[in-house]
Formats: C-alpha cells, structure tokens, sequence
C-alpha cells in the first residue's frame, strides 16, 4: 500500500504509525505544510493519512494551506481513497463532509477513557470493547457528525470521538498513535493550553503515565490493519 501523510507541525509525526508502516513493507511519503512543501497526484497514494496540530481548521488567514489541504482531502474521498485523520485531521475530514467544527464545551488532554458505540461496527476498527479504555486526548475543538457517517465512539467530555464514512474514511478524534517521546513532544511545544481544568491532566501526570501505551497501538495497528485490507 503507498501511504501519504499531511503533517501540520514538526512535533506531531506518525509516532508508532511509522512502525506499522515498517512492519508491513508499505511505501510512505509526506507533505510537511510547515516546510511549505507541495501535495502529491492522486494518483501517487492509495491511503491518505491527516494528521493532528495546534491550529484550528477555521484558521485559514492565519494557515493559508488549509484551503488547498481541504481540497486536497476532499478531492482523495470523492476518489474513494483510504483516509484516516487524527485529532485535526478527523476535524479537517468532517468539516470537507460538510460538518461544523467548534469548540468543545471543554478542553480534553489527557489519557481519558472512551466509549464504542455502534459495537457490530466499531469493534471491527477499534477493537474490542471495554470498560476501561484510556485513550491520549489533546482537543479543544469538535466536530459535528457528518452526514452519512457512523458514529464510532464518544467520551463524558466530548460527544463525537471517532466516525466512518463510506467504509473507508475514519475520523479519530483521540491520538492512538502516540509514544512516550510523542507525548513528550506535544507537552513540550503545548505546555500554555495545560490550564487548570476538569479534563485537562497536569504535565506532571501526563508525563508519567506508561500504562496505556502498548494498548493504545494495538488499537491504532487495527485501526491500519482495517484500512489496509479494503
């Protein structure tokens, strides 16, 4: 499979994303939008992979390449391309559906748990159904659900955490991909948004948490395993 990414800042990568990649034999190239860097053919991919970052997708005087990136996007779903979009990407997805992006009544960051919905289908991308699955969140926005998509998973503070559309198009607000050295990226870049707040874990406890990683890719490597089999 050749794989594209869109990546917004130089501290949010693929992170375990890059391992599966190397696991499997696939190919993988990039458009780095902070390099000013240009987008690929179409015809050069067949999976695309959007990235998350700080900016906000309404942001398009301050981020002037988030036009062409949504057209970019939305040009690869009509083309019925595999696309998976993390954290802004799941909200640049959503918003090329036609869906609002706003802000979340609350800041998530942090390792909060998530529940699966839709079960007979969410499973089958997200893995099995727990009662206990702590997930990495770094949001303050949220998407509207796209019409004709299915809802895959929701937390206490955020409605709308992941969504399939068209069998092939999946939007995860939460970061699976992530690794300790990703976390402490994010915190080190980020540390201003970690305001005193009912979803918003300290530096401290984010950075010493180590518990959920290995679950966390395991979800995130189904996630491509369910991609790579369309």
């Amino acid at each position: 499979m050749r794989i594209h990414y869109l990546q917004h800042v130089p501290f949010e990568g693929l992170a375990s994303i890059a391992t599966w990649i190397e696991n499997n034999g696939h190919t993988v190239s990039a458009t780095r939008f902070f390099h000013d860097e240009p987008l690929p053919d179409l015809s050069q991919f067949d999976c695309l992979i959007v990235l998350g970052g700080p900016m906000n997708v309404y942001e398009v005087e301050q981020f002037a390449w988030l036009t062409r990136e949504k057209a970019f996007i939305h040009q690869a779903i009509q083309m019925n391309k595999k696309v998976l979009g993390i954290c802004l990407g799941a909200q640049l997805i959503a918003d090329v559906l036609g869906a609002s992006v706003t802000r979340n009544p609350q800041k998530e960051i942090g390792w909060f748990p998530i529940e699966l919905v839709n079960p007979s289908i969410s499973t089958a991308i997200l893995g099995e159904a727990t009662s206990d699955f702590p997930v990495f969140h770094w949001h303050g926005d949220t998407f509207a659900l796209p019409e004709h998509a299915t809802l895959l998973a929701k937390s206490i503070a955020c409605q709308h955490q992941a969504f399939l559309y068209n069998n092939r198009v999946i939007g995860l607000q939460f970061h699976l991909e992530s690794t300790p050295a990703s976390v402490q990226d994010i915190v080190a870049n980020c540390r201003a948004e970690l305001i005193a707040d009912t979803y918003v874990q300290t530096e401290a406890d984010l950075l010493a948490t180590t518990t959920y990683f290995s679950a966390i890719q395991s979800r995130a490597w189904q996630v491509l395993d369910y991609l790579a089999k369309l």
